[in-house]
């Protein structure tokens, strides 16, 4: 276990957050771009969940592996550093590349186009994050203070979903660009350029202890690189073994998922179902819903559940806020009004629980069990390994929640070339807009309701690794 640290500068935490906000805008503006694969590029519902599929999958496998090279790298500049940096370079490069897209290209051509170059830039996104989540589970060893430094990284993360909604008035606004296709390529530009140089930050000022004198670590050849599937599944086999961790991953999966396989259908819904098919006429309202989301969860939720966090107990928390988040969820049914579009926004207090809760107390619940893992396995501490069976879980639900995304609008006979949709489609689309979610969000509790990691436990452990580290 390295040498206990508690109490972290605000300028640390603001550099390690300014990684997150990289982290988060660059899937967020992912994902309102491929908006106009569906609407002006001609992509139907099932490419569209094939893009999301695949490179999220490629993304998931090798996640565990870059856990490994990255926990047992030896470096004069740590395990984590020098990785972040070159992550952060091949997912800028790759993300203006995979949007200069042309309609006159051809549909099958931009197909198979943005998909190579997609899992590009998820390779470079694994590059980066992997480490990067790991620099912050290391940070600290101190139980509250976990949890302070994933508040303030998400609050600066959280940004991204702020700014990045406006993106939709940007593109299709003519005023701006000729059309939403040059918009995007446009764009895509200044947000790469914006975003890598925020995911430089971590690497180039969070410094990291050297770990050259490690005998611990296993050294990276490229025979062990082959031999490390062995430990790879013994990582696994350990993550399996932690009880408490599993909880944090399964409940993830449940919430996170669930949300992403619905998360672009707001947009269909306010277009379609509010505005009947009128982009121009819904105007501002998509990006509305997604940023004013975020200012809640920035300004009301984060707050208030790291309080909750410290006065209650992480898991306590926890239920409490995904509970209120079902209470959003199920008002979505009852306030997407026809003509009352500002219905909507008495829905998003409550609903912005649910994910602005999870992270930040899922991360710092994670460094938790980190220690537990040395605790029952001894060193070397396995952070990264960990991180990216988290973000593992995470990623690939995200990859099977996009295809789910095209499966449903397929199903429910939503046709974005249609102003006027088939009977059933918007009513299939806001049922499982708001019945999904409550799904997975109450799985998600039960599976926690045994959580048994509170702040005695945490302290308890800790207490016991300094004696026998001090040994």
């Amino acid at each position: 276990m390295k040498t206990p640290t508690t109490q972290i500068p605000t300028s640390k935490k603001i550099f390690f957050g300014l990684g997150m906000l990289a982290m988060q805008m660059f899937p967020a503006a992912l994902g309102v771009f491929m908006v106009v694969l569906v609407r002006d590029f001609g992509f139907d519902p099932l490419m569209w969940g094939l893009i999301f599929f695949l490179p999220r999958v490629v993304d998931a496998i090798t996640d565990p592996v870059m856990g490994f090279v990255s926990d047992n790298t030896k470096s004069r500049w740590g395990r984590r550093r020098q990785y972040i940096f070159v992550g952060a370079i091949l997912m800028g490069i790759t993300f203006i590349a995979m949007w200069q897209l042309y309609p006159e290209n051809g549909l099958n051509y931009n197909f198979w186009y943005f998909l190579i170059l997609s899992v590009a830039f998820y390779l470079g996104l694994t590059i980066f994050s992997v480490p990067y989540v790991a620099l912050g589970y290391e940070m600290s060893t101190d139980f509250h203070e976990r949890t302070r430094i994933m508040a303030v990284s998400q609050w600066i993360g959280q940004w991204a979903w702020v700014i990045v909604p406006w993106f939709w008035v940007i593109i299709y606004d003519d005023t701006w660009f000729s059309s939403p296709e040059a918009g995007t390529r446009t764009l895509a530009i200044y947000v790469s350029i914006f975003c890598t140089a925020l995911a430089l930050v971590p690497a180039l000022f969070i410094k990291g202890e050297s770990s050259l004198n490690d005998k611990n670590l296993s050294p990276i050849t490229l025979g062990n690189i082959r031999s490390s599937i062995l430990t790879l599944v013994k990582g696994f086999k350990d993550a399996a073994n932690n009880t408490p961790f599993m909880r944090l991953c399964v409940a993830t999966f449940f919430i996170f998922n669930s949300f992403q396989t619905i998360a672009a259908f707001s947009f269909f819904i306010i277009v379609y179902y509010l505005f009947q098919g009128d982009a121009g006429a819904a105007g501002i309202w998509p990006t509305l819903h997604g940023s004013v989301g975020a200012l809640l969860t920035t300004f009301l939720v984060i707050p208030i559940v790291t309080k909750m966090s410290e006065k209650w107990g992480k898991k306590k928390t926890f239920m409490i806020s995904q509970a209120i988040s079902i209470l959003g969820y199920i008002l979505f049914w009852f306030l997407f009004i026809p003509g009352k579009p500002y219905m909507f926004l008495f829905a998003l207090p409550l609903f912005s629980f649910g994910i602005g809760g999870l992270f930040t107390l899922m991360m710092s619940m994670t460094a938790d069990t980190c220690d537990l893992d040395e605790l029952n396995n001894g060193l070397p501490r396995k952070e990264a390994t960990f991180g990216a069976i988290y973000w593992w879980m995470v990623k690939f639900g995200t990859a099977l929640a996009g295809l789910f995304s095209g499966i449903i609008m397929s199903y429910v006979g939503f046709d974005a070339n249609l102003s006027a949709q088939p009977d059933g489609a918007m009513i299939g689309l806001r049922i499982f807009y708001s019945v999904l979610p409550v799904i997975g969000t109450a799985i998600a509790i039960y599976v926690m309701k045994n959580y048994d990691i509170n702040e005695a436990r945490a302290k308890e452990i800790s207490e016991t690794l300094n004696k026998r580290n001090a040994k």
